[in-house]
């Protein structure tokens, strides 16, 4: 029991401080449990690292899942994952419950104007962050250029994305397929019904995306806007950038911004299926792979599913920035804090924690 209390408090403390995003958070458990408490050597460490890659879902909290396994089996492994994630959901629910109600006043209006274009600048920054790392080779970028291509023409994102992992580990190992019949699986779960949202339907929505999201958590915006905005009509773009500065205020994994959306449409058990469909995914996942790291590592195969799946989720990337640029950058001041917020992150690595509170701060002082 010892044990799991120790588990526990660790990742408690980590999920309440762990600002600034997924390297960050890597960062903080090498130095923890690596270098003060020795629970891993570094190799293993970075075995883990990488075997986070291979399965979708948020990395850094799939490596909190990993550790707490390698410490306490599976129990270990869910007290690890629950305990981190627990701090950045109640935080986003309670900015949740304060922007349905405060949110709409003419006094906050104006912060809410100037975050929505520094938002967007953080997703251009992680789109080239996450760009460079990707394309390694022409035929990936070809592929990335092919995904924009089919969601452009309005193929599912879902489809898109499996589709060219797919796609592309065919193409770099040389494997034939029945391409067809390996899609139908990832068309049927594309389908989703246009009845008004239930609890249900909340839950099924984000656990979806939690079973196919590769790439970065800002992949999380292109389902969203497809889906919830776009086709269904549940949420507005506003609310949709609003959910991502929101997750940005609040530390652990951004994919809490599904703790946010479930919010808004469905009040306090929304938020928590939602949440519930966001994660689940990971245990299981990281569950069933850490005993195959050592093997996983060293998969041709793996590798190029890998490396075609995450430039297929930077071409999904690219198009959602530029629909929503299209209606967020409306006039010379959203451009203004969009290019400054996009500028700052690329050259100074600025905390997107500040980035927002600088467009907030700056969407008043322009209003």
């Amino acid at each position: 029991m010892k044990t799991y209390l120790e588990i526990a408090w660790l990742f408690f403390r980590l999920g309440l401080t762990a600002f600034g995003g997924p390297a960050v958070h890597v960062g903080m458990m090498e130095d923890e449990f690596v270098e003060r408490r020795g629970w891993l050597d570094r190799q293993h460490f970075l075995d883990l690292v990488g075997a986070t890659n291979l399965i979708p879902g948020p990395n850094s909290t799939e490596l909190t899942m990993h550790i707490g396994y390698e410490r306490g089996r599976w129990l270990g492994l869910f007290v690890a994952g629950i305990s981190f994630i627990f701090p950045a959901a109640v935080l986003t629910g309670i900015l949740a419950w304060l922007y349905v109600r405060y949110g709409s006043l003419p006094h906050i209006e104006p912060f809410l104007i100037g975050i929505k274009p520094a938002v967007l600048g953080i997703i251009a920054f992680a789109l080239y962050r996450l760009g460079k790392k990707a394309v390694k080779s022409w035929q990936l970028a070809v592929l990335g250029a092919g995904v924009v291509a089919a969601v452009a023409f309005g193929l599912h994102e879902v489809v898109a994305l499996l589709g060219g992992g797919l796609i592309g580990m065919m193409v770099l190992t040389g494997l034939k397929v029945n391409f067809a019949v390996m899609m139908l699986p990832a068309a049927r779960l594309a389908q989703q019904s246009d009845e008004p949202e239930s609890l249900t339907q909340l839950f099924l929505f984000f656990l979806k995306i939690g079973t196919i999201l590769y790439g970065s958590g800002y992949v999380l915006v292109a389902f969203i806007q497809t889906d919830l905005v776009a086709r269904l009509g549940w949420l507005t773009e506003t609310q949709l950038l609003d959910a991502i500065a929101m997750g940005q205020f609040t530390p652990g994994p951004i994919l809490t911004t599904a703790t946010f959306i479930g919010y808004l449409l469905g009040g306090f058990w929304g938020a928590v299926v939602a949440t519930l469909g966001m994660f689940l995914p990971s245990f299981l996942f990281v569950g069933i792979l850490n005993p195959l790291v050592p093997r996983l590592r060293q998969s041709r195969w793996a590798s190029a599913f890998l490396d075609s799946v995450n430039v297929a989720a930077v071409g999904l990337m690219m198009w959602v920035v530029f629909q929503l640029g299209r209606t967020t950058l409306i006039d010379w001041r959203t451009w203004l804090i969009g290019v400054v917020a996009a500028v700052l992150a690329i050259q100074f690595k600025l905390n997107a924690v500040w980035l927002v509170l600088g467009g907030a701060i700056a969407g008043y002082l322009l209003h």
